[in-house]
């Protein structure tokens, strides 16, 4: 399936050829001019829609927002956008492209579509984003989104050799969850912690992060490495380079890692937010 995108100018085409080849990227100037607009799309968000936007949804909250509290406010503002957006077109195209259903393992591994290069392109773009953000306020983020923001971009990036993009589109479905995660931290902030509409938010957050995360994303990645595998004793005419394997498979390990420990804290932070009230009832029924 092509790309249903209006077709790549050819100066940028001409200006990211360079980088493409000696990153070995061959389909990257194809997608530049999927990156760079929604890079610049998601900043624009961050800094002029989400403060604009926030102050009048939320004016006795958002205005009065510590800066670390602001610019993690912000930054959830433009997940909600980008998941939205990201999870849809990844849908349709999974959809749409039949071209994908009929891939042997060869294809999955090496194989491209404009359409799936389209996905990985928009996503490469919030990712570069994303890694920017966390480094500018690493003290907001901490360590641990900086580590997945890179793990993210570099999976992203790796299609355009291309690589595993047939992978890298259903590995975005982790998106799914996203917009409950984004709910349930704006509800803390304008005091719905502990109501009917974060428990159902909650269990609808567990749900979708234990579906697209822990069980399609690890089914996705044993098919993954099954065709890695595959690769790496069938050579041919497109061996997969060491280093490359490695690395993909490095990425998407910490990923799945991290999606593990961080639906520990999810149920830990959710279950919170509601036994207090069950500990305080006792507590005065006892006395």
């Amino acid at each position: 399936m092509r790309d249903p995108f209006f077709p790549p100018p050819d100066f940028l085409v001409k200006a990211t050829e360079p980088i493409a080849k000696a990153l070995a990227l061959r389909t990257l100037p194809y997608h530049t001019h999927e990156i760079l607009p929604a890079f610049c799309f998601y900043e624009f968000i961050n800094r002029v829609v989400s403060p604009y936007v926030s102050a009048r949804l939320a004016p006795k909250t958002y205005p009065q927002l510590s800066r670390k509290s602001r610019i993690n406010w912000n930054v959830h503002f433009v997940s909600m956008v980008q998941s939205c957006f990201i999870n849809a077109l990844a849908l349709w195209v999974i959809y749409a492209d039949t071209e994908r259903r009929s891939m042997s393992w060869k294809e999955r591994v090496w194989g491209y579509t404009g359409a799936g290069g389209m996905v990985q392109g928009f996503a490469a773009g919030y990712f570069a984003w994303d890694l920017l953000a966390s480094i500018e306020d690493l003290d907001v983020h901490g360590w641990g989104a900086l580590f997945h923001a890179a793990s993210a971009l570099t999976v992203s990036m790796m299609g355009f050799r291309p690589f595993l993009n047939y992978y890298g589109i259903n590995l975005i479905l982790y998106e799914l969850s996203t917009p409950f995660l984004n709910i349930h931290w704006w509800l803390d902030k304008v005091g719905k912690t502990g109501s009917t509409l974060q428990l159902v938010n909650g269990i609808a957050l567990l749900a979708t992060f234990a579906g697209s995360r822990l069980v399609w994303g690890t089914y996705q990645n044993y098919s993954m490495y099954q065709d890695i595998w595959r690769a790496v004793q069938n050579p041919g005419e497109l061996p997969v380079p060491s280093w490359l394997a490695l690395a993909y498979l490095a990425s998407t390990t910490a990923l799945s890692g991290l999606n593990f420990y961080w639906f520990g804290l999810m149920i830990q932070s959710i279950a919170k937010r509601f036994d207090k009230p069950k500990i305080e009832g006792v507590g005065k029924k006892n006395k």
